[in-house]
């Protein structure tokens, strides 16, 4: 999904409109890179040899699924949605009207992005991304709930910024969520959080690293040798390269966003 539960509604819309993220991959093909809103025809059927995803460049659960996408290098089209007026036919497939969605030949509707990525890499052949073992792939989605815990406070605390708020507190207790992550790092004695190579649970958090400069909140990982270390590993990923944006652009997008006026289509 592209909003955070239990926060405001100002922050929700915050959340789904704050970064910047596009995929282009050999096995990708974009129906519509500008966004799609209110009013829009729909697209067609989706092709027997393909996967649709509905998503929107600067949706950070987005491009979970898209980072999986590329990982296991899956033939897939794009189709970017405008989430604040969202089309009447994207409605009908989702009424949550949430991205990422995933759309089959079948006509068959995924969504949620934990939801989707594991689809993914269950239908899909190629490289497996979740442990093989169920004790494993409990123990991702344990660690993926407590990373969701951590989400808002990438949002919390810029926005509080903005309104002149006493942030300290809030990157207080952020500092102290990476440091766990580092003892993970640690305890694990591994380069990722999965062991020694990329696995689904770094793909399910990477997208707010990526966007850590952007925030303004590099300084949180200050006394996290390890966890640096992932984020330099993370950046060499090629699937990471293929789905990411430099820092001005994210920047400039938030600014705008901050005026009241996100451009959905920014750089295009």
């Amino acid at each position: 999904m592209c909003a955070v539960p239990s926060l405001p509604v100002s922050v929700v819309h915050f959340c789904q409109g704050f970064f910047v993220a596009s995929l282009h991959t050999s096995t990708a093909k974009m129906v519509s890179e500008k966004c799609l809103a209110k009013g829009s025809a729909a697209p067609g059927p989706v092709p027997k040899d393909k996967i649709r995803i509905y998503s929107m460049r600067f949706c950070p659960f987005a491009q979970r699924a898209r980072l999986v996408l590329a990982a296991k290098g899956i033939n897939h089209e794009t189709v970017n949605i405008h989430l604040k007026e969202k089309p009447e036919w994207f409605l009908a497939k989702n009424p949550l009207g949430l991205v990422p969605t995933l759309e089959t030949p079948a006509g068959e509707i995924i969504y949620e992005s934990p939801i989707t990525c594991d689809y993914l890499d269950e239908v899909y052949a190629g490289k497996k991304l979740l442990p093989s073992s169920p004790y494993g792939k409990a123990q991702q989605k344990m660690m993926l709930e407590h990373f969701s815990k951590v989400v808002p406070l990438f949002y919390k605390i810029p926005m509080g910024r903005r309104n002149g708020d006493d942030v300290s507190g809030l990157e207080t207790e952020l500092k102290e969520k990476f440091g766990k992550l580092n003892e993970d790092l640690v305890k694990k004695k591994s380069k990722f959080f999965g062991g020694d190579s990329i696995t689904m649970i770094d793909y399910m958090m990477w997208p707010w690293f990526e966007r850590l400069a952007a925030f303004g909140l590099e300084h949180c990982m200050d006394g996290t040798p390890e966890l640096k270390k992932w984020t330099e590993l993370m950046w060499e990923d090629p699937a990471v390269k293929a789905c990411m944006h430099g820092t001005d652009t994210y920047r400039v997008y938030i600014e705008a966003y901050a005026t009241g006026k996100p451009d959905y289509d920014y750089g295009l």
